[in-house]
């Protein structure tokens, strides 16, 4: 995710990051409301595009992330990159760069200030606003996008508040006009192929997953020199208390238990350790009087927190940040017949494995997804792994098709809430918390997602 706004370390107290503060005990304390919005009559819930021949795509906020996903839209068919945005006048010229030396002509600059994606949006000759932004501008840029009368896709998660994930969901019912968060999770090589595996009832009934999202980060979150991800996120951590960041577990678990496509999200309840990481860490680094080692740090070392859905299925997930460990997701599957898990990968099947014993994917690669058995060459060298370029190739492919996008506007808001959620459980003593329903009753008759090719 890329920085739009030059968010000063030393202040944490700009106006637009104090409505956030502000709108998160609001949007609490209205989340019985929410839970409560009627549906809409021409609320589209599964609803497609017409055909796009070529994909004209307008980028806001291209810093680490958004580069990434430029460079690979560069590198697929029926793209056209027309207009690029950014606060850092030297990261819309490299991207124009990039661009005319793939061949296409030099996209329109954008970089007045924080708002000017909203020119951007306005221009007559972009079906797409695709945003990398820092999280508090994914809500503004999509909506903006949408009302202009153009596809929204934007990096993770998709919204801070229940209030915005409402915000994203009606505005995308509204104008019948796709939103789309990118989780890039979903297209890894593991995860795709354990989708195959429960589509096909090699694990049996999925009963039960254990994931989350465990990267020491502390580093990041001190890098101010490099004007990345440091100058936002860790004001973040000064200020919330909870998962701040789910959907890189959650979503794969959430497709394997069909949520908001025969399985909704019900309610969760969530705890935080307390923070130690963030303090010991700018100790080392700083010196221990320094303003970032006496600063106190509201998220807790450690988030855990258990959803449960509405036909009876657990999911427990991590959030850990501030600790010195190795990365993981640790994502574990587990269903009536068997179990599959990343972090270490591993898998085991009964009646086909060894009794008590784990196997190796390797034997089971008759369940390789198509996506990954297709794109593995082209994805090759791309972010994370190859993930990165194929879910941007899906979201492409689908607009150009005229399909109903892997993942929509419901899976935005569903899996994005748990962050206000968890929020609200951890101030509250771990209280159990709703879950909104999104779909509004829709998730009973959708279908679930199927096992896509390229």
């Amino acid at each position: 995710m890329s920085d739009i706004m030059d968010n000063k370390p030393a202040g944490f107290n700009r106006r637009d990051f104090l409505k956030i503060g502000a709108a998160a005990p609001l949007s609490a304390a209205l989340t019985s409301v929410a839970l409560a919005k009627p549906v809409p009559k021409d609320a589209p819930q599964l609803f497609t595009a017409k055909p796009l021949s070529t994909v004209r795509i307008g980028y806001v906020g291209v810093g680490g992330m958004g580069s990434s996903h430029v460079r690979n839209l560069l590198k697929i068919d029926g793209v056209e990159l027309k207009a690029v945005c950014d606060i850092i006048p030297e990261r819309v010229e490299r991207i124009q760069q990039w661009t005319v030396e793939a061949g296409q002509p030099k996209p329109e600059g954008y970089s007045r200030g924080p708002e000017d994606f909203r020119r951007l949006c306005e221009r007559d000759d972009l079906d797409l606003v695709y945003t990398a932004t820092p999280w508090e501008w994914h809500v503004p840029v999509c909506v903006a996008a949408m009302e202009a009368g153009k596809h929204a896709a934007t990096e993770v998660a998709a919204a801070l508040t229940v209030d915005e994930c409402w915000q994203l969901v009606e505005t995308s019912e509204k104008t019948k006009l796709h939103c789309v968060m990118m989780e890039n999770c979903c297209y890894d090589q593991v995860e795709l192929m354990v989708l195959n595996m429960v589509r096909k009832g090699l694990l049996g009934e999925i009963i039960h997953a254990e994931v989350g999202y465990l990267h020491d980060l502390r580093e990041v979150k001190f890098d101010f020199e490099a004007k990345g991800e440091a100058v936002w996120r860790l004001a973040h951590s000064i200020k919330r208390d909870g998962n701040l960041y789910p959907t890189h577990g959650l979503g794969p678990a959430a497709q394997c238990m069909n949520i908001n496509r025969g399985d909704q999200f019900d309610y969760m309840v969530s705890m935080s350790t307390k923070s130690l990481g963030l303090n010991l860490y700018a100790a080392e680094k700083f010196g221990k009087d320094s303003k970032y080692a006496t600063q106190k740090y509201a998220l807790g070392d450690v988030n855990v927190s258990l959803l449960r859905t509405k036909m009876g299925r657990s999911i427990t997930l991590y959030h850990d940040c501030s600790s010195p460990r190795p990365y993981s997701r640790k994502n574990v599957i587990q269903g009536t017949r068997g179990i599959a898990e990343k972090w270490p990968d591993r898998v085991h099947i009964e009646g086909k494995s060894p009794a008590h014993e784990w196997e190796e994917y390797a034997k089971y690669d008759e369940y390789e997804h198509p996506l990954w058995k297709q794109l593995n060459d082209q994805s090759r060298g791309a972010g994370h792994g190859g993930m990165d370029f194929i879910e941007d190739y899906r979201l492409i492919k689908c607009l150009r098709q005229g399909i109903a996008p892997d993942m929509d506007v419901y899976d935005a808001a569903a899996w994005s809430v748990v962050t206000p959620l968890s929020e609200k459980s951890v101030a509250n003593r771990s209280k159990t918390v709703d879950i909104p329903d999104f779909t509004r009753g829709a998730w009973k008759t959708r279908e679930p997602l199927g096992i896509v090719e390229a």
